[in-house]
């Protein structure tokens, strides 16, 4: 096996739950490969750097092996490697976030059905 789909390969190494939301993130331009956008049928080799963006953050890996099986998270970290100075900043970021929480105000109760009305309709639901 000489080349991945991108979008297998980023599920196979537990990026994204599913495929479906590897390609999705394709589409919207969050994987970028060798610096290039990269859409969800782009072949991956050992070697290749990518940038992904999610949930978890802003990773900029080097594909060390190929797969198109999705196994443990053990195996799944072997597949690639982050570089040193983006893990860095990465864990700098998450420690930043973490120590935000602390200054955060907790309600004091939960939300009455007339406050929830309303965050429902501030957040476009309704």
């Amino acid at each position: 096996m000489t080349s991945v789909r991108i979008d297998k390969w980023l599920w196979a190494a537990r990026f994204f739950k599913n495929r479906a939301l590897a390609a999705r993130a394709c589409e919207l331009g969050r994987i970028q490969s060798n610096g290039q956008p990269a859409k969800a049928a782009r072949d991956v080799r050992i070697g290749d750097v990518l940038r992904v963006t999610n949930d978890g953050g802003d990773f900029q890996v080097e594909v060390l092996l190929l797969s198109e099986m999705r196994g443990p998270a053990s195996v799944a970290q072997t597949l690639y490697r982050e570089t040193e100075e983006n893990r860095e900043l990465r864990l700098k970021l998450a420690e930043e976030r973490k120590a935000m929480r602390q200054f955060e105000e907790s309600p004091a109760s939960r939300p009455s059905k007339r406050d929830r009305r309303r965050i429902i309709q501030f957040r476009g639901r309704a």
